[in-house]
């Protein structure tokens, strides 16, 4: 399992540890003039010296706190893919600080992937989990599916379906629907209570 991380160093020049050394230009034919080849004449090219390469100086990068860092994984349209998802909310949460968040988090990380299984069209969708606030964060997935989920408020409690969203909506800040011209990202947003 891989996971991408953006964001922290925003901005930022990265930590190296030593300075680097010119790259060595590629290799060159010797300029022997024109030489025949099955009857064709091959032209020999020179290759111009490259520029001196001064070593880069050394730079320290360090975290910003408060930024806007981002996990995010591209996952198979199916319903295991919730486990994998629930293991990268839970993985960003705790790296953050903000454990507090977990088990709210991972069963709104559930529903969105639950949605996107049943109602997207390509074999993959993307789960992302970024962190806007210092207190807060933002899950989203996206699908190639530009149908809008919608919060059913009808009363019938005996179905076993379609209840998600309402789930979605009582465990978080908000949420919502960003709508692209392939597809779209349902994207959720949970706050740690102020102490």
């Amino acid at each position: 399992m891989s996971f991408s991380h953006v964001g922290d160093e925003v901005g930022r020049a990265p930590a190296i540890s030593s300075p680097t050394t010119p790259a060595s230009p590629p290799s060159r034919p010797e300029p022997a003039g024109a030489e025949c080849r099955g009857g064709k004449a091959l032209r020999v090219r020179e290759w111009p010296e490259p520029p001196a390469l001064r070593p880069l100086t050394v730079a320290a990068a360090t975290s910003c706190p408060t930024g806007h860092p981002a996990y995010s994984q591209t996952l198979p349209r199916e319903a295991r893919s919730a486990a994998v998802a629930r293991r990268l909310v839970r993985t960003a949460l705790t790296l953050w600080g903000l454990d507090s968040l977990t088990e709210d988090a991972t069963l709104v990380i559930t529903e969105l992937v639950a949605n996107a299984v049943d109602h997207s069209r390509l074999p993959s969708i993307r789960v992302t989990v970024s962190r806007p606030t210092p207190n807060g964060i933002r899950l989203g997935v996206v699908d190639r599916s530009r149908t809008v989920p919608t919060l059913r408020t009808d009363p019938e409690a005996d179905q076993l379906r379609g209840r998600g969203l309402t789930l979605v909506d009582t465990l978080t800040n908000s949420w919502g629907t960003e709508l692209y011209r392939w597809g779209k990202q349902v994207w959720a947003e949970l706050h740690e209570e102020d102490a």
